[in-house]
């Protein structure tokens, strides 16, 4: 089975997702194959894999993105369709459209699920400056989620009058962008300094969760990576951390 819809894929142009305000970003329909789509919804990782993320301290004194998070690991146990899923975003085709969409010569991904719950946000931020972008595929079908609930990723504009190391609250910026997030969408953002997004806080009932998929962007930067690991060879520290092992 083929998950990616290639035609769908190919519509999306660098240069009309580059041109998007506030920031670079498109917010496709259909961008999995409906048996794809089903087959993923379908046979999601079990909310017992997950790891907590509640009550983190983040930078800038922002607010946590409370939630469960379950990391992507080579060889972890899976399902078929998301081990078939994950080796296709892996291949060949998408990496090369992500790189092409992005204007970089190669690219990296990391890949996580994160399932929230009633009442939690995602305040408004800016992603750190180690990443590219990202790729957020939407898990929930109308069986499981009321679009009143909430769960739409927001797309902030400041005109600028924002510093990135600032915490500030959806209704201080100049306007917003509220994507689509039900019946098979997906959501593309190209990083820039001011690549402000957020989630408002959820009004789902308590037995209920927000899914979604995540592939992050990284670049291929071998020549700052070979430094990263002689300094930590010299100070007697792992060569690669915890978190570059999930980069693949």
């Amino acid at each position: 089975m083929s998950y990616l819809d290639l035609r769908q894929l190919e519509a999306i142009t660098p240069a009309e997702f580059n041109a998007r305000k506030p920031f670079p970003w498109c917010n496709p329909a259909e961008l999995l194959t409906p048996a794809g789509f089903d087959a993923l919804t379908g046979n999601l990782p079990k909310l017992e894999r997950f790891r907590s993320f509640f009550g983190k301290q983040r930078k800038h004194g922002q607010k946590s993105h409370d939630r469960y998070v379950l990391d992507y690991e080579q060889d972890m146990a899976l399902s078929a369709q998301w081990r078939d899923f994950i080796d296709e975003l892996r291949g060949d085709t998408y990496r090369r459209f992500v790189a092409k969409l992005l204007g970089k010569r190669a690219i990296r991904f990391r890949f996580h699920w994160h399932y929230t719950p009633s009442a939690c946000e995602v305040s408004p931020h800016c992603d750190a400056p180690i990443k590219l972008g990202s790729h957020i595929f939407y898990m929930n079908t109308d069986q499981d989620w009321d679009e009143r609930w909430g769960g739409a990723t927001v797309l902030l504009d400041d005109h600028g009058s924002l510093s990135p190391k600032s915490n500030p609250d959806f209704d201080e910026f100049e306007s917003e962008t509220s994507t689509r997030f039900m019946g098979n969408r997906s959501l593309i953002i190209g990083r820039r300094g001011d690549s402000w997004h957020g989630v408002r806080p959820l009004s789902n009932p308590e037995n209920t969760l927000r899914k979604v998929f995540i592939v992050v962007f990284y670049g291929v930067q071998p020549i700052k990576m070979g430094w990263k690991k002689l300094r930590r060879a010299i100070a007697g520290r792992d060569l690669v951390t915890a978190k570059e092992r999930l980069i693949y």
